[in-house]
């Protein structure tokens, strides 16, 4: 995929930032899939290499899955729909990187180390410099649409919802762990020594996420354009969590590890999360993708 890096400053208004991006933001992203989409691949359809206990590792095989077969895609689709001009692909194209980064992540820490260990690690470095870059230069596009259609106060006031569901339900957890005599009995069965979702959800995801919300409710570009990456993220990684519970509990159904009856709530959450971006995606595209003089003119 090329994509020539042009002077958006010097584009008509209709059409400028919307389908122009250094080439490093499409060849990160390009990359990212192709390693991820092989360490996912491997990750399923080789389950030997996983040497966790047996929830653990139907617990990453369902990760890999929708890594493999719903986010990878996405994320290809997006970088598509963006190159032929259409600037709503960057919230699917940044949902699907922030996806990406968040399990490469979990298959580091919450899987025992394996013969697949750089694979991930490449994954996880693709994903980071994938997102720096496409925060870096994804505010390049108009956003009047946005501030205009998006109900900001309303979607900022789900995020915040979503973020403390969220902290409520890991804290439930770790604080009563504090206080007890045996504070990491509750890893006991998963093989680790301690939970890499709860460290990436109070460290960086949960924080990032309120505040995005909060510079989206003072309707800054940045605040919308990370909401609706959010909101993306948000469905992907619901749909991950009920594919891999139902993974987990077919792989050792007596642990409290891994529980059917989660899955309707994560599709609920689904749901939820893709209503919000259907405000994002509403907005029309705006102006026409620019004919050869356009392209002169850019040159």
């Amino acid at each position: 995929m090329s994509v020539p890096t042009r002077d958006v400053s010097r584009l008509p208004a209709s059409v400028a930032g919307r389908a122009y991006l250094p080439d490093h933001v499409y060849w990160l992203s390009v990359s990212l899939s192709g390693v991820g989409g092989l360490a996912a691949a491997l990750t399923f359809f080789l389950p030997d290499v996983l040497l966790g206990p047996d929830v653990s590792n139907g617990n990453a095989r369902g990760t890999a899955l929708v890594m493999l077969a719903l986010a990878t895609p996405a994320l290809l689709a997006a970088m598509w729909f963006q190159r032929r001009g259409s600037w709503k692909a960057r919230y699917w194209w940044l949902g699907s990187v922030f996806y990406l980064a968040y399990n490469a992540f979990l298959l580091l820490f919450l899987t025992p180390f394996n013969t697949l260990f750089l694979l991930y690690v490449a994954t996880e470095s693709l994903a980071l410099f994938s997102a720096f870059a496409l925060v870096i230069k994804g505010g390049e596009f108009p956003q009047e649409e946005m501030t205009k259609r998006v109900p900001v106060r309303g979607l900022s006031i789900l995020i915040w919802a979503i973020v403390l569901f969220n902290a409520l339900a890991w804290l439930q957890v770790v604080v009563p762990a504090l206080l007890s005599e045996d504070p990491g009995s509750f890893l006991d069965g998963l093989g680790v020594a301690t939970n890499a979702i709860y460290v990436q959800d109070l460290v960086v995801w949960l924080p990032l996420m309120a505040t995005a919300a909060w510079w989206m409710w003072q309707r800054r570009p940045l605040g919308i354009f990370l909401t609706g990456s959010w909101l993306a993220f948000g469905f992907m990684e619901a749909v991950s969590i009920a594919v891999d519970q139902w993974f987990g509990h077919r792989a050792d159904p007596l642990s409290p590890h891994a529980s059917t009856g989660v899955i309707p709530l994560m599709i609920a959450l689904a749901v939820i999360n893709l209503v919000g971006l259907y405000f994002y995606l509403r907005a029309p595209d705006g102006g026409q993708r620019p004919g050869p003089s356009d392209r002169g003119r850019a040159e």
